[in-house]
Formats: structure tokens, sequence, C-alpha cells
């Protein structure tokens, strides 16, 4: 397969597989927004994140990140805590509903991914996996590339 070919594919099978996981979630009804779920997952594995840097993460104006912050905290799913080396800095983290809530969205979406595998014959996901291995390895590589580079 040419490379344009390769990126079509690629690209068709992201919306697809983009497709997959917010019709898991969505069919739920879950009570945060996508943008809402976003903020949690970067914040589960960001711990030391402030307002400014969710912000930043985001691509947002701190004030825009931190009106989702109130939000979030209003639902108890965020909490604020003061830096211990520097009082003046506010540190967000998910609530341990929050932890719940991602771990729900986390089977849901496995499950419909796992649903979509088991319509493929098994030499595909063998080769599919093999593919995303080295897909991820690359962008790895690339990411840390730039990185150094800059």
């Amino acid at each position: 397969m040419e490379r344009p070919e390769l990126s079509a594919a690629i690209d068709a099978a992201a919306e697809a597989l983009v497709g997959v996981l917010d019709s898991a979630v969505h069919r739920h009804r879950l009570a945060v927004s996508p943008t809402q779920l976003r903020v949690l997952s970067l914040l589960r594995v960001r711990p030391e994140t402030n307002v400014n840097g969710l912000a930043e993460l985001l691509d947002v104006v701190p004030s825009s990140a931190s009106r989702l912050c109130d939000r979030l905290e209003a639902i108890g799913l965020v909490r604020r805590t003061v830096d211990p080396r520097d009082r003046r800095e506010v540190r967000l983290a998910p609530t341990a509903a929050a932890e719940v809530l991602l771990e729900e969205v986390r089977c849901r979406r496995h499950e419909a991914v796992r649903a979509v595998l088991e319509r493929m014959p098994v030499r595909g996901q063998q080769e599919l996996l093999g593919a995303l291995v080295a897909f991820g390895q690359a962008a790895t590589t690339a990411q840390s590339a730039a990185t150094r580079s800059t």
C-alpha cells in the first residue's frame, strides 16, 4: 500500500475507533461532558497539575480551565489542594468518585473495542496488534527526538 493510502486508512480507522469509544460512553448518559472527562483523565496522569498547566494542556485560557474545574469541583469530581512546597500554588486532583467514573469509562470502552475485535478474523487481530505496537514505538521515538531537539 502506498503511503497516502496507508495514511488515509489509518485516519479512517482512527475515526472509526473514536466513534466506537464515544458511543460506548455516550450510550450511558454520563454526568460529565467529553471535555470534563478529558480533564479528569489528564489530572489522573498528571497529579502535580495546576490550573495554568491544565489550560496549557487543553490549549485554552486559564479562566476557561478554572471554570471547568469549578464545575467538576461542584459535582465532587475534582479537589483543589495547596501545594505544600509553595502555598501560593493550588494543585488539582481527581477525587475517588472521579477515579470510579474513569474506571467505568475505561471498562465500557474496552468492552466496545472487544466487540469490534470479535468481528475480525484472529489473524487480522494478530496483524493489528503487531502494527499497533510498531506504530506506538515509532510515534514514541519521534516524540522523544522532537523533545530532545527543542
